[in-house]
């Protein structure tokens, strides 16, 4: 028993009361002690407080309270208020007249000039923009899920939450879906024919893939190109190919198609003359497919410098060489660069080893030589090891005066072929109508270095004379419409084609190929004449079952004298006109 301070003594607590009293405290601090954090993101934006009516939610903009019970009470209400409480910093004044706004350069606007624009929050934008960010940036999708990718959305905005890789897949999905209902829209809506160009491989897993591209002209006369189709096949087979080919025309609504372009090998052919077939099969071929094969130029253009190269002669193995063993070393590769400098050769080219299989290389390697001879030279009396190691290997020395000038006449030759590879490659503007100018001018090349005094130039031209005339040669094999866009460029015409046709092949070959052309033109014409003619009737009759009676041609001669009366036409542009129609 104790005394409290009045003197009076306490009562006794018996046990079970004191057992009572332990098992509540404990029951108290382990509430406390399971208590868990708020998960929902709206706590951020409110206090809790323990008021005598309940807990309460207080905004810390405003002070607006509102019941946040955990078992009566969820967080939709506090959402509804951060989305219109006008203290809220993120918010848009919806009654105000000032609103927020961001700038934007002169490209982004449509208009092409720049100014303030409106901007507001909006998820699903930012979405788009990450999964078009992925496609185009070619990024992986794991991408999104990187701890400074991460970082630096919650810097330049908060209020995102970075999707997973699932989910920038899933958008990048719906984009492709998107894409391919836009485009299909403007494959309907386009009058012109489409043109297809395809390619397989096999990668490193052993897995046949093909490509397959379309390229055409729109409504507005601009150039397109579209991959239709990357898809895995089953071998490298013509008729696998060519299935392929057709599932995808079908998938896609195409029909019209006037060309597809593929390489030289056996397999294409096969594949070109399934499509042939299908094609003639839905009535929408031109000149029964006659036109649907075209040889890839730049492959034709590969196969035969590669088959000239194979007699390359010492000269251009001394320069390789040369190169291969600057490169070999980041020291060696320093000294050079200090040759470059006290040399005050003003060039950008750096030294750069080919690769024997792709000639294209090889031009690359020897142009940059080339420029850099004089650096070679001072090299060569600076490093001892230079000179010693040229002579142990195939090309037994450094290159000397006449290796530069074997190499400098090769590279001019062979520069020719560059840049007829760099002008049919574009796939940014027409190239049909390029094809027979290049190859003209390739030709007269190597019919002059086959006549020259180099023993050198003269076999590796003849070489490549034979490859050039295997593709090219033959008029039944080559595509004709290489000669007919030439025609139909109002720069040449039918003359000019002739002329060149005499200048680079036989008498024999030259006749035959202009008859072709001549045959091939009118055939063409006729076809699309025909075809015009019968879009014309179709036109008629439809105008005639809606109720329109077609027009005689004194009715069509009235016709026309309103329309020229209304547009101002003077008296007499309107007689001549009438003259014509008579």
């Amino acid at each position: 028993m104790t005394t409290n301070v009045g003197g009076v003594p306490d009562q006794p607590q018996s046990e079970h009361e004191t057992d009572q009293v332990s098992q509540n405290q404990k029951k108290e601090q382990g509430a406390k002690r399971k208590r868990m954090k708020e998960r929902s993101e709206v706590w951020e934006h409110f206090d809790k407080e323990d008021l005598p009516s309940g807990m309460r939610a207080i905004c810390k903009y405003c002070g607006m309270s509102y019941k946040c019970g955990a078992k009566k009470n969820g967080t939709s209400v506090l959402w509804a208020h951060i989305s219109r409480c006008r203290k809220y910093p993120f918010n848009t004044p919806k009654d105000s007249k000032q609103s927020l706004l961001s700038f934007k350069s002169a490209k982004e606007l449509s208009g092409g000039t720049s100014g303030l624009t409106y901007h507001k929050f909006d998820a699903g934008s930012i979405r788009k923009a990450l999964s078009f960010m992925v496609i185009v940036d070619e990024l992986p999708f794991k991408f999104v899920e990187g701890i400074g990718f991460r970082h630096f959305c919650g810097v330049i905005e908060p209020r995102f939450n970075v999707p997973s890789r699932i989910t920038v897949a899933k958008d990048c999905f719906e984009t492709y879906l998107t894409e391919k209902r836009k485009l299909k829209n403007v494959l309907k809506r386009c009058n012109s024919r489409v043109s297809l160009t395809t390619d397989t491989w096999t990668s490193i897993q052993q897995i046949n893939y093909m490509c397959l591209t379309v390229h055409f002209i729109d409504n507005n006369w601009k150039l397109h190109k579209r991959i239709l189709n990357f898809c895995p096949i089953s071998s490298h087979k013509g008729d696998d190919i060519g299935k392929e080919i057709e599932k995808c025309l079908l998938d896609w609504g195409l029909e019209n198609v006037m060309c597809i372009t593929v390489d030289n090998a056996s397999s294409n052919d096969t594949a070109i003359g399934y499509m042939r077939r299908k094609i003639n099969g839905w009535k929408t071929g031109v000149l029964k497919g006659r036109f649907l094969h075209m040889r890839c130029v730049a492959h034709i253009v590969n196969l035969v410098v590669s088959d000239g190269l194979k007699t390359v002669n010492e000269s251009v193995q001394r320069v390789r060489h040369a190169v291969r063993f600057i490169k070999q070393s980041p020291a060696r590769l320093q000294r050079f660069k200090k040759c470059v400098l006290d040399e005050k050769i003003n060039t950008k080219k750096g030294l750069c080893l080919d690769v024997p299989t792709r000639w294209n290389s090889t031009y690359l390697m020897l142009n940059a030589a080339i420029e850099l001879q004089d650096a070679f030279e001072r090299y060569s009396g600076e490093d001892p090891h230079y000179v010693v190691d040229l002579n142990e290997r195939d090309g037994k020395g450094s290159p000397d005066s006449d290796d530069w000038n074997n190499v400098r006449r090769l590279s001019e030759f062979l520069q020719a072929f560059y840049d007829l590879t760099l002008h049919v490659s574009g796939s940014l503007y027409v190239s049909l109508n390029l094809f027979f100018h290049e190859l003209v001018s390739v030709a007269v090349l190597m019919k002059d270095l086959v006549s020259s005094d180099d023993v050198d130039m003269c076999l590796m031209a003849c070489r490549m004379k034979e490859k050039y005339e295997k593709y090219w040669g033959d008029p039944e094999k080559i595509n004709l419409l290489i000669f007919i866009a030439v025609v139909l460029d109002p720069r040449y015409k039918l003359d000019y084609v002739e002329w060149m046709i005499t200048e680079i092949y036989d008498p024999i070959v030259a006749s035959k190929l202009v008859d072709n052309v001549k045959v091939a033109l009118n055939a063409l014409y006729e076809e699309y004449r025909v075809s015009s003619g019968n879009d014309v009737n179709r036109e008629e009759v439809s105008s005639s079952k809606d109720g329109k009676t077609p027009l005689s041609p004194k009715h069509k001669k009235i016709e026309v004298l309103k329309n020229l009366k209304n547009m101002a036409v003077g008296d007499a542009d309107i007689d001549e006109v009438l003259e014509i129609i008579d």
